[in-house]
């Protein structure tokens, strides 16, 4: 499936800043016999004074920029042509996740995408007996790694209600467990750290998601948004798997990855500092529309 895809993200600043210095991370990226970025580009107004490209530990793309002269807004607007075919899942090869130690043990790489990055607790997404305990509950006795994964993705979006007045970007899962609500960001935060409770190696996808309409209502623009999702470690077989707490799903062709990360924290779309006295008022709109 081929996507055009348009973001763009708004900052009004109440007073001018200055001094700015922000990492972006909005385009999306390659990745072989999944998908293929056919072109992007980033722009921001004003033009900064400094700007370089370069792709994080992760193998993310990343924009730095750097501003000296005064400003009252930020404009942030992102454009790609990506085409996504993603493999079918096909047998299920992982091991019981009480035999995925081993396995883990075996991995004598520290890669970017070695499973080693992804058992420890984050800061998004701390250990919590609590939550081990609800990814527990998902085992049986025929449970494989990537049946448990999936078990947990759809319990969260049977459990869990979608609410975006109840979290902010700076909760974590213990918060949004116990609420039982939030967002993409909370509830992946949610499976990432059941997960890594029970030994499994778990990550964070930032990307965006091709939304549908109901049916006899038109797509309105800049109606689709970021969103977030989990991929597991299932074993030297399997490898890795993508799910969707969100929407119960395994991540398919919709799917449009930008980001690979421990927590939302890796691949926070702009991070930074600036010098201000005021606040801001940020807008955020989204684009994906399938070509041909």
């Amino acid at each position: 499936m081929d996507y055009d895809i348009r973001l763009r993200l708004s900052y009004d600043y109440d007073a001018p800043v200055g001094g700015g210095r922000h990492q972006v991370r909005v385009s999306p990226r390659t990745l072989p016999g999944q998908q293929r970025v056919v072109a992007a580009s980033v722009d921001f107004a004003p033009r900064p004074a400094e700007r370089s490209d370069f792709a994080d530990f992760f193998g993310n793309p990343v924009t730095a920029i750097a501003y000296r002269d005064p400003h009252d807004e930020l404009d942030v607007r992102m454009s790609a042509r990506v085409s996504v075919t993603r493999p079918e899942p096909g047998i299920d090869l992982s091991p019981r996740p009480e035999e995925l130690g081993s396995e883990i043990l075996a991995v004598r790489s520290l890669a970017p995408d070695a499973p080693h990055h992804f058992l420890a607790a984050s800061r998004h997404a701390p250990l919590d007996p609590e939550i081990t305990a609800f990814a527990r509950a998902c085992l049986s006795a025929q449970t494989s790694t990537a049946s448990l994964a999936e078990a947990l993705c759809r319990r969260i979006h049977h459990e869990f209600v979608y609410d975006g007045d109840a979290t902010t970007v700076s909760t974590k899962a213990v918060e949004a467990f116990e609420l039982r609500s939030g967002v993409c960001q909370d509830f992946s935060h949610v499976m990432i750290a059941g997960m890594r409770g029970l030994g499994v190696p778990a990550g964070y996808v930032s990307g965006f998601l091709r939304t549908v309409p109901p049916p006899g209502k038109q797509r309105l623009e800049g109606a689709d948004a970021m969103h977030a999702w989990v991929r597991v470690w299932c074993g030297r077989d399997a490898g890795w798997r993508e799910f969707d707490p969100t929407n119960g799903i395994l991540a398919g062709n919709d799917h449009i990855t930008v980001g690979y990360g421990r927590d939302y924290g890796d691949v926070a779309p702009i991070v930074g500092v600036l010098k201000t006295t005021g606040g801001q008022a940020i807008r955020h709109a989204v684009d994906v529309v399938p070509v041909g």
